[in-house]
C-alpha cells in the first residue's frame, strides 16, 4: 500500500509541473497550439508525394503525441520547412567497382518557432537515410524507402522541437 501511495505521489509532482509528460515531451503549460504548414519540395530530383506525406507524418505524430490543438495559422508554436535533397549515392562497392547497395537519402531543413518562448526556436536541417540492394531499381523500392526515411525524420524533427532531445 505504501508502495502505491508513492508511486502515485511520484507521478502527481511529475505531471503537476507541467512541463514534462509521459510520452517524453517538455511543452510549457502556456503553449496550447501548434501550427504545421506544408513542407514545401525545393530538392532537384522529384519524387510528388514525399511534401505530402512527411507533413501529414508530421502532424499525425503531433496530433498522437501532445495536447497541443492543431489549427491553420497563428499557433503558439509554428513549424514549416523546405526538403532540399533528395539523393542516390553508391553505399557500397563489389571487388568488381560495381555498386552492390545504393543509399537514398532525404534531408529536410525546418525552421521551429515557439512564440511564447523564442529561446526555443530553431531553423535546422536534418538528414536521414536508406539502403537497398542496387538490383533493385529505385522505382521498385522507392515507396517502402521513403516511408522508412520519413519515420525517422519525423522521430528526429518532433525529438528536435518538443522533446529537446
Amino acid at each position: 500500500m505504501k508502495k502505491l501511495a508513492l508511486i502515485i505521489a511520484a507521478a502527481l509532482c511529475l505531471t503537476s509541473c507541467g512541463i514534462y509528460s509521459f510520452s517524453g515531451t517538455s511543452i510549457q503549460p502556456d503553449v496550447n497550439s501548434i501550427t504545421i504548414n506544408f513542407i514545401e519540395y525545393r530538392a532537384q530530383r522529384v519524387n510528388p508525394s514525399l511534401s505530402n506525406d512527411l507533413t501529414e507524418a508530421i502532424r499525425n505524430k503531433f496530433r498522437r503525441m501532445t495536447r497541443l490543438e492543431q489549427v491553420e495559422m497563428d499557433g503558439d508554436m509554428e513549424i514549416s520547412g523546405q526538403i532540399t535533397g533528395y539523393e542516390i549515392t553508391t553505399a557500397a562497392v563489389t571487388a568488381a567497382e560495381v555498386a552492390a547497395r545504393n543509399k537514398l537519402t532525404v534531408t529536410v531543413k525546418i525552421q521551429f518557432s515557439d512564440k511564447k518562448h523564442p529561446e526555443e526556436d530553431f531553423d535546422k536541417s536534418f538528414s536521414a537515410y536508406s539502403e537497398y540492394d542496387s538490383t533493385n531499381t529505385i522505382d521498385a523500392v522507392e515507396s517502402a524507402l521513403c516511408e522508412e526515411i520519413i519515420e525517422k525524420l519525423v522521430e528526429d524533427i518532433f525529438n528536435a522541437s518538443v522533446a529537446q532531445w
